[in-house]
C-alpha cells in the first residue's frame, strides 16, 4: 500500500450503498486516502433516497454518477470493498478484500434507507482506523 491507500466500494448499480460508502470515506478521512466506487452494472443516476439520507447527516452526494467497473480501477486499488457485486469484482492478489452483507436499497424509500447507512457509516469508521489511523472525525 502506497502513503495514500486507495479504497475502491463496488455494488452491481453504483448508484446507491457504494456511493454512501464512497460519501462517508469522503467525509471521515479526507484527502488522507483516495476513494473510487464503481458498479458492474451502473445505473443512470444515483438513487434519491441514498442521497436524501447522507443530506441529512450533512454529506452531499448529488456531484457523483454510477461509474462501470474498471479492470484496471480494481488492480490498482489497495482495499476493495464489495456490497453484493457478486463475481463481477475480480480479485488480485495482495489486496485487501471486504465483503459487506447489506441491505440493498434500490426501489426503497429514505425511511429503509437510514439504517442501511448507518450501518455504512459504522463499517467505514473502522477502515478509515485501520487505514489512517487518527484520522477518523466522527
Amino acid at each position: 500500500m502506497s502513503d495514500k491507500p486507495s479504497v475502491l466500494f463496488v455494488c452491481v448499480h453504483n448508484a446507491g450503498r457504494s456511493q454512501m460508502a464512497a460519501g462517508w470515506l469522503r467525509h471521515l478521512a479526507g484527502d488522507a486516502v483516495e476513494v473510487r466506487s464503481a458498479g458492474s452494472a451502473p445505473a443512470d443516476t444515483i438513487n434519491p433516497a441514498a442521497v436524501q439520507a447522507m443530506r441529512e447527516v450533512g454529506i452531499d452526494i448529488t456531484d457523483q454518477t454510477p461509474t462501470l467497473l474498471e479492470y484496471d480501477t480494481a488492480q490498482s486499488s489497495d482495499v476493495i470493498i464489495t456490497m453484493g457485486c457478486g463475481d463481477a469484482c475480480p480479485v488480485f492478489p495482495g489486496k485487501r478484500y471486504e465483503d459487506w452483507k447489506l441491505d440493498d436499497p434500490a426501489g426503497q424509500g429514505v425511511e429503509a434507507v437510514r439504517p442501511i447507512r448507518d450501518d455504512i457509516r459504522d463499517r467505514v469508521q473502522q477502515l478509515v482506523h485501520d487505514l489512517v489511523p487518527g484520522a477518523d472525525r466522527a
